[in-house]
């Protein structure tokens, strides 16, 4: 190894871009007004706003008046799936790999979580089972009927894409009048969203996994989507979400988004070609290395995910010696504090059928992922596996002699 760092953990968060940068400075300096008052300063800052707005809207293929300006992802979810509060009539209904953000509020609200594919993406026939027994219990008074559809536009630990004009489908035949919401953070920056989510009524993007700052997000609140507020007070955002708006978190929201856009065409093939490059290095090197969704027919994957299971290995080991090779990677979701946990996707998938096994490992590239990176992580990967497992073997051994 070169001895420096390869950051191939670009799922988890990014790099400011420099371009946010100098866009967000001034909003947290000398053009600090609130956007709520009446004066100079203030009204500079509502100007601003209202841009960050435009910009936003026009980019996810939606009007101005439908974007709310959040913390982040997490907020986002939060606020779409139960509808603010005091929660929406009805149930949320989810996948079993969504985000925890989606996934612990509706079994919190006491929804219905529904089974997932191989590749972890949503049974449309199980959704359809389950819209189905929560209609025909609100017709006969036994229980309340769906109240939002929550499905991933692309999952966070495995990349896998879904189709989200087929979830649409489902939902509008079986319980019409339901909406539709889309955790669309890790596909922001890598997707068209105001194509790939236009069938969702509820879209959630995050800053700070496409350049941008952290804390800044938004919610697409389709016009007729009804919402209250999950943060009740001032009435700002259209009296959707109360407290002084982040003008500077919105401003590098827009441009991060713009600059993701601008790029797209030219960085997705090149992202997606070194990916492939990274994935069949390993599977070269490391006997035992498995994709976990990559060549599954039809199934479709975003340019920057590898995710592969590695047999005789454990996942904690392994990060960490990646990480003393100055390789950043992680084993699931980056949603728990820094605590390395079971992966509920893995879970999902492995009900379903899956035939994972072994350690599982996420390696997400950036745009400025060279392919000297992605050579420097495969021997990194391969030397760190052929530790363990020669520990491991020396272990056994070792016990053999002492038994």
């Amino acid at each position: 190894m070169s001895g420096r760092t390869i950051d191939l953990d670009h799922a988890a968060t990014t790099r400011l871009r420099p371009e946010v940068l100098a866009a967000v400075e001034p909003f947290r300096s000398e053009r600090y007004g609130n956007p709520s008052g009446t004066h100079a300063l203030a009204r500079e800052a509502l100007r601003a706003l209202d841009e960050a707005r435009e910009q936003v809207a026009a980019l996810l293929g939606c009007r101005p008046g439908e974007v709310v300006f959040t913390s982040g992802g997490t907020e986002s979810d939060v606020h779409a799936v139960s509808g603010g509060l005091p929660p929406r009539p009805g149930l949320p209904v989810c996948s079993a790999a969504e985000h925890h953000a989606v996934l612990d509020t509706v079994v919190a609200l006491g929804g219905r979580v529904v089974p997932v594919d191989r590749v972890a993406r949503i049974d449309p026939d199980a959704l359809a089972d389950e819209l189905d027994r929560l209609a025909a219990g609100a017709r006969s008074g036994a229980g309340p009927g769906a109240g939002v559809v929550s499905v991933m536009l692309a999952n966070n630990e495995l990349g896998t894409r879904t189709d989200l004009s087929a979830v649409a489908e489902v939902v509008r035949r079986h319980a019409p009048g339901v909406g539709l919401h889309t955790d669309a953070v890790q596909a922001a920056a890598w997707l068209d969203l105001s194509v790939e989510a236009a069938a969702a009524d509820l879209v959630s993007v995050s800053a700070h996994k496409l350049g941008g700052p952290r804390g800044t997000g938004a919610l697409v609140v389709r016009e007729g989507v009804g919402l209250r507020p999950l943060l009740p007070g001032g009435g700002q955002e259209r009296g959707r979400r109360s407290g002084s708006v982040d003008v500077a978190g919105a401003v590098g929201l827009a441009v991060a988004l713009q600059a993701s856009v601008d790029e797209r065409d030219r960085v997705v093939p090149r992202v997606a070609a070194r990916r492939d490059r990274l994935v069949a290095g390993l599977v070269e090197r490391v006997p035992g290395l498995r994709p976990t969704v990559l060549g599954s027919a039809g199934v479709g994957v975003l340019p920057n995910f590898a995710h592969v299971g590695v047999d005789g290995v454990e996942a904690e080991p392994l990060l960490y010696l990646l990480d003393r090779a100055g390789i950043r990677a992680s084993a699931a979701s980056s949603c728990s504090s820094g605590a390395l946990r079971g992966s509920h996707v893995i879970d999902a998938i492995t009900d379903a059928g899956a035939p994972f096994r072994g350690a599982p490992l996420r390696l997400t590239l950036g745009p400025d992922t060279s392919g000297a990176d992605v050579d420097e992580a495969v021997t990194a990967v391969a030397a760190a596996v052929d530790r363990l497992r020669s520990h491991a073997g020396r272990a056994v051994a070792t016990g053999a002699r002492a038994g």
